[in-house]
């Protein structure tokens, strides 16, 4: 009999959003008559932008034909791709090379691959609450977890203590659930530590296209010294509307290199490379000239419509708290609205209060860990008119 990997005892029984789906779907089964809004998982509802569509199409045709059909394409992406997105951070201040970018099928893959570069024996950093990805991949490989609080005395902003030794530190800004973002203050000094600390930052900027304060930093590479300790992670599932399409994108600085117990140089970027091309078959060549498009200036601006029209729901799911005096967090430089659960609920008892008697569907606190158990995460990712009902819903329930 094989020996199995028996960190896979130590996860929970089930994925967050797995068992939102289950009891929204039993819920539903038993209530035909009382449609649900969806405010829960974080998937987009508005269509592609013109500019992908129209480049899909053309890769399509591309592929039916002898002289412009394309076979296996590099792992690390193709050229065209890496480029465009080089440009898309030069164009808001920042230097980046296109063979420090590898093109993926979107930062969930990656910020879960990513643990095989590092050892199991490094004390590694996670905030909570956090994204459940995080935790749950450095469980599976038997990594042993620190956390970091993040709460209301902080503004879900946590720093680092300086006391403190850490190999690996996960940061997401805008964060996944709470909306919160760092300025560049604070993330300077998180960058100093790590490199006090001869540390690794593993930097999810998954949402960094909803910050519309100039002053916020968009790409931890704004910050001086970020290259020689950060790992970026992006993903187009968010900025683009490409959840069901897939695309994303990591950053691994050249500079990123460290010594190994017998004194050789090891290159993170080299060992990335050196993983995918492994590992990973790589992103279509179809999928990768929509993600091209996105990042010219037209695609930008299209997506920004998109975008703009995520953050009018989120607007309105705001307005809707502040009204009621519920306290929050996000939703101006996120999709995300983070609000603590009216009537001293926890968090799963708000998900089924507010499924049973309004038809409301968000997701529960607890799943993204210890410090979200009296806290509730609202996407603004649903259309306008589903938004404004769900709201409308909440003041009648919550209504003083």
């Amino acid at each position: 009999m094989p020996k199995l990997n028996e960190n896979y005892l130590q996860l929970k029984d089930s994925y967050l959003f797995s068992e939102i789906a289950h009891r929204t779907a039993a819920y539903s089964e038993k209530h035909p008559d009382k449609p649900v809004i969806r405010l829960g998982i974080g998937d987009v509802t508005r269509p592609l932008c013109e500019c992908a569509i129209k480049a899909l199409h053309e890769s399509v045709d591309e592929m039916g034909q002898s002289a412009t059909f394309k076979g296996y394409g590099p792992e690390q992406g193709y050229a065209k791709t890496r480029d465009a997105i080089a440009a898309y951070y030069k164009r808001n201040g920042v230097e980046v090379d296109a063979d420090a970018i590898f093109i993926s099928d979107g930062a969930k893959s990656d910020t879960g691959n990513i643990t095989e570069l590092f050892g199991h024996d490094n004390v590694i950093l996670i905030p909570d609450p956090v994204y459940p990805v995080y935790v749950d991949s450095n469980t599976m490989c038997g990594n042993k977890v620190t956390y970091i609080s993040g709460n209301a005395d902080n503004d879900f902003l946590p720093m680092p203590d300086h006391s403190q030794h850490v190999d690996v530190i996960y940061i997401c800004s805008p964060n996944n659930p709470t909306g919160a973002c760092y300025n560049k203050e604070q993330l300077k000094e998180w960058v100093d530590y790590a490199l006090e600390n001869e540390a690794v930052i593993l930097y999810d900027s998954a949402y960094e296209a909803f910050i519309s304060d100039p002053e916020l930093p968009r790409s931890i590479y704004t910050i001086e010294g970020a290259r020689k300790c950060a790992i970026e992670f992006c993903s187009l599932s968010k900025t683009a509307g490409f959840t069901g399409t897939r695309c994303g994108y990591t950053v691994v600085p050249k500079e990123l290199v460290f010594t190994s117990s017998d004194g050789r140089e090891m290159s993170l970027n080299a060992m990335w490379n050196r993983r995918q091309s492994t590992k990973y078959n790589g992103t279509s060549y179809i999928v990768q000239n929509a993600a091209a498009a996105i990042f010219s200036e037209e695609g930008i601006k299209e997506c920004q419509e998109n975008l703009n029209y995520y953050k009018k729901n989120a607007k309105v799911i705001a307005d809707t708290l502040t009204e009621l005096q519920i306290p929050f967090y996000g939703g101006i430089h996120s999709p995300y609205i983070w609000f603590e659960c009216p009537n001293g609920m926890d968090s799963w008892t708000c998900f089924d209060y507010l499924l049973e008697n309004i038809q409301v569907v968000g997701t529960p606190g607890a799943g993204f860990g210890e410090n979200g158990k009296n806290y509730f995460r609202l996407t603004s990712f649903g259309t306008y008119e589903s938004t404004v009902e769900a709201m409308n819903r909440f003041k009648k329930l919550f209504a003083k």
